[in-house]
């Protein structure tokens, strides 16, 4: 009887992910819907009476699973590069010398994939099961999401042939039918919209709840295989591989000349508004992988391809009015309220105008017709006035001298085109400070969203920094949407966060100009926060890498300002708080940047310049921004450029990104 019931139960998982694929894959389906729902949940109540019959390959896995608190990070096992890209034509032809140069007399041949514009993740497969997805994260580290991922029908479960170990890497994607569904139930359901279909696919793998995922329609194309004993020997035959184990593959063609890849890039320009999702430009791909191995790699990009984008979409709509928006600092940034308009996948509504000064140069007037664009397809700006359809009695636009949140006055440096708010205690800086503070570079407290922040200011919880701390689940349970557990999440996130070190507390306060490195630098300079508000101006521009222009903004921010210097007290004198307000000393490992002086320069795949420089600095080096005669060291990135001729000038040492990675890894921090 149960081999009856496990027999049953594999013919109807064949069955079923059969029907998914000629679904999904084929678009070639041969049963209703209702006979598809019907088998799946026939399959559901068998594995439920025989749970130890269910497999983790099944078709039910795909309807979600078990909501999950944590996304672990990953190392990939081969760095998940980027592509580099440009919208010339000119630039093309230049990659294109470049691969015929570094292979002489060689036939070249290339293939043309469409570029989805959506959010690339690796599948690890095991004897054909999928047993791991994790996003891209950095490049060298991702976040496991595999939960997710099994929900998403065109990502297989099992691969259609047995016995293959493999990574396999693509893009998760939503079509626009999708997201447009998306966004009008968000929209019923008064929550924020998505921006694009990109965005709400990186939100929804994201999601703690698989069920949830499920029920967002993503696809999965895939363009990458690396499998263990492959035999294939062009690219388009890893495409068609793919294609025979049961994924979905982005449309491509074979190109024996550039001639064909300007061909087929027109007529997709052209005809990509038709297409079910969107794409934002196309891959050229050394067709050979031998060719493709031999042309090597970057620090950042293989050499052997490249995305050639499309231009931005534009659209003409009428301008409605003009907001001011309020930053952390006081900045104070105009913003175009626009007639809505389709753009791109997405409703345009609003658009940066930058400042003051944008605004006279181009005479933008409330009531005018605009050009506006999608700066990489993602940044909405105002192109130019449609000056034909100016109406009779427009009027030139007067730039604001209060404050649109407390009515303070608007002060500019004369070295500045940004109006600032000098009030520290406006609510609209103060609910951009809490923001910051709250984000994952600074006190990285989970729960502390802009919904929150907006309803904390707005009922008078919190009037500064420290208020946070005075929180409770009573106060908390009076905001909408904020149940008992929720509130005590956010009350968690707040104690874990005093444990944050004392750069990171400095870097959290918003102090302009003061960014994550500068924040570094004062910690390790002045040690504590008692000293650093005791610093003279002289004693701040004369620390490394302090100028003039910070020693000056730190010297009025800290002891001058009643505002901040009463929450700086708070914070530092509240028992209930005990932040770490001086640096904690530790004896920095031997290694190879131990007393050296270390310059940063060119791009990182593996590590943002921040990341970097804090390995280094934890390992007892010093990282400084300009090479001099006392530099050490240069780490040179991608694109390094004239510090690294300078360094070369000077007899300094440079380590290129591999090397850099391998002292790390020897010193047991990488």
């Amino acid at each position: 009887m149960t081999q009856d019931i496990a027999q049953r139960i594999a013919a109807l998982a064949d069955e079923l992910e059969e029907h998914l694929y000629r679904y999904h894959v084929l678009d070639a389906p041969t049963i209703s819907d209702q006979e598809f729902d019907r088998l799946l949940t026939e399959l559901q109540t068998l594995e439920e009476a025989h749970p130890a019959l269910k497999q983790p390959d099944s078709p039910t896995q795909r309807v979600g699973g078990t909501p999950t608190s944590d996304f672990p990070t990953v190392r990939h096992a081969r760095p998940m590069l980027s592509l580099d890209n440009s919208y010339s034509s000119q630039d093309v032809e230049d990659f294109d010398r470049r691969v015929r140069q570094s292979l002489p007399d060689e036939a070249v041949e290339y293939v043309f994939e469409l570029k989805i514009d959506g959010v690339a993740l690796s599948l690890i497969y095991q004897d054909s099961v999928l047993v791991r997805a994790v996003t891209r994260g950095d490049g060298v580290q991702g976040d496991e999401i595999t939960a997710n991922a099994r929900t998403i029908p065109t990502i297989p479960l099992r691969l259609r042939q047995p016995g293959i170990d493999c990574e396999i890497r693509g893009e998760v994607y939503m079509e626009s039918s999708d997201f447009a569904q998306l966004n009008a139930q968000r929209e019923a359901d008064e929550e924020p919209l998505f921006a694009n279909p990109r965005n709400s696919t990186a939100g929804s793998l994201k999601l703690q709840n698989p069920n949830l995922v499920a029920k967002r329609n993503l696809r999965f194309f895939a363009y990458w295989i690396h499998a263990e004993g492959g035999n294939q020997t062009r690219h388009s035959e890893c495409l068609e591989t793919l294609r025979a184990w049961g994924l979905m593959v982005p449309e491509h063609q074979r190109c024996a000349s550039l001639a064909d890849v300007f061909e087929h890039y027109d007529h997709y320009a052209a005809a990509r508004a038709d297409l079910p999702y969107e794409i934002d430009g196309v891959v050229i791909k050394v067709d050979s992988l031998n060719q493709q191995e031999r042309l090597g790699y970057t620090a950042k990009s293989p050499r052997s391809a490249m995305a050639y984008k499309f231009p931005a979409y534009q659209a003409r709509t009428r301008l409605l009015d003009i907001h001011l928006q309020v930053g952390r600092t006081g900045a104070v940034t105009p913003v175009a309220i626009l007639e809505p308009v389709p753009l791109a996948g997405s409703t345009i509504a609003r658009a940066s105008l930058h400042n003051a000064d944008e605004i006279r140069r181009k005479d933008i007037r409330i009531g005018d017709t605009v050009l506006i664009e999608k700066g990489g397809d993602v940044i909405p700006k105002v192109v130019e006035v449609d000056l034909s359809a100016r109406p009779d009695d427009s009027v030139e636009y007067s730039f604001p001298n209060q404050c649109p949140s407390c009515k303070s006055p608007l002060t500019r440096d004369a070295e500045e085109a940004v109006a600032r708010c000098d009030n520290l205690t406006c609510p609209a800086q103060l609910r951009r400070r809490l923001e910051h503070f709250a984000s994952r570079n600074a006190m990285d407290i989970e729960g502390l969203g802009p919904a929150v922040v907006e309803q904390l200011v707005e009922q008078g919880l919190v009037k500064d920094l420290s208020d946070l701390y005075e929180l409770d689940v009573a106060s908390l349970g009076a905001l909408e949407r904020m149940g008992e557990k929720s509130a005590q999440n956010l009350l968690d996130g707040l104690a874990r966060s005093k444990e944050q070190p004392f750069d990171r507390v400095l870097f959290a306060l918003g102090i302009r100009h003061v960014g994550a490195t500068v924040a570094r630098t004062l910690a390790r300079t002045f040690v504590s926060l008692d000293a650093l508000c005791k610093a003279s101006v002289e004693e701040l521009e004369a620390t490394h890498e302090i100028g003039p222009t910070i020693a000056r903004s730190l010297y009025a921010s800290l002891p001058d300002l009643p505002a901040l210097d009463r929450m700086l007290y708070k914070l530092k004198n509240k028992a209930k708080l005990q932040f770490k307000m001086k640096a904690e000393e530790a004896a920095a490992p031997p290694s190879h940047f131990s007393g050296k002086t270390v310059v940063i320069t060119g791009t990182l795949s593996g590590y943002s310049r921040d990341e970097a420089a804090a390995l280094i600095e934890s390992l007892g080096g010093k990282t400084t921004s300009s090479v001099s005669k006392n530099t050490d060291l240069l780490i040179a990135g991608e694109k390094a450029g004239s510090k690294l001729a300078k360094a070369q000038a000077l007899d300094v040492a440079v380590l290129d990104e591999a090397a850099f990675i391998a002292q790390l890894q020897e010193a047991g921090v990488a």
